[in-house]
């Protein structure tokens, strides 16, 4: 299923000014720390792409593993404008050229105890108008653009019954998506928020869809 950008505009409109704002860190041990990550999208061959890097694995946490560009707040920074600092500083985006399109819902993560809210926006993409990404490389091993239509194509996702802490005792379980795409595996919290995009371009395409009568 082709997703142009238009619908995923659509499916993401809308800002909280909460996440637009400065957030307050907590004191060391007393709960997740606020983080960022750039959804950044653009158009090509009449649909949407993402953008999306393998992080280097000489990193101390998640090394190796995909992600949206990001990272951890600094002291007094709004969620915004550290997704764009992240993405700046590790693919060597020019934020100038991104338009802000909205938000998907904030998640926290179990290993690094973070609380991470994730900004969607667009640019004309790499190589339009002189635009190039600069991946640095003590961060990032790769940077990659997948089409969403080819996130939802056959054989490409799966979900997996995970503990819901691991070594405990117990039948409570918790789903982990994964996305096996050009020969990248996609998964945690970058895969949760992938099949919130998905889920929304779908049934944003549903609703756009005639009644039969």
């Amino acid at each position: 299923m082709r997703v142009a950008l238009a619908r995923g505009r659509e499916v993401v409109a809308g800002v909280a000014p909460a996440q637009v704002t400065p957030v307050e860190l907590p004191p060391s041990g007393g709960g997740p720390r606020p983080a960022a990550v750039l959804c950044l999208l653009f158009q090509s061959a009449g649909e949407a792409h993402v953008v999306l890097t393998r992080r280097s694995s000489h990193l101390r946490s998640h090394a190796g593993e995909v992600s949206f560009p990001g990272g951890r707040l600094d002291r007094g920074e709004a969620p915004l404008e550290a997704a764009l600092r992240e993405a700046r500083e590790e693919i060597g985006l020019n934020t100038s050229s991104v338009e802000l399109i909205g938000w998907l819902t904030p998640l926290t993560t179990a290993r690094s105890d973070a609380l991470v809210h994730c900004v969607v926006g667009s640019f004309p993409g790499p190589g339009e108008g002189g635009l190039v990404l600069s991946p640095q490389v003590s961060e990032v091993d790769r940077v990659f653009f997948a089409p969403l239509s080819g996130l939802m194509g056959a054989g490409v996702f799966h979900e997996e019954l995970w503990p819901a802490e691991p070594g405990a005792e117990g039948t409570q379980y918790r789903a982990v998506p994964f996305f096996d795409f050009a020969g990248e595996v996609i998964w945690g919290a970058t895969g949760r928020l992938l099949v919130e995009l998905l889920g929304r371009a779908v049934a944003a395409r549903r609703r756009r869809r005639p009644v039969e009568r």
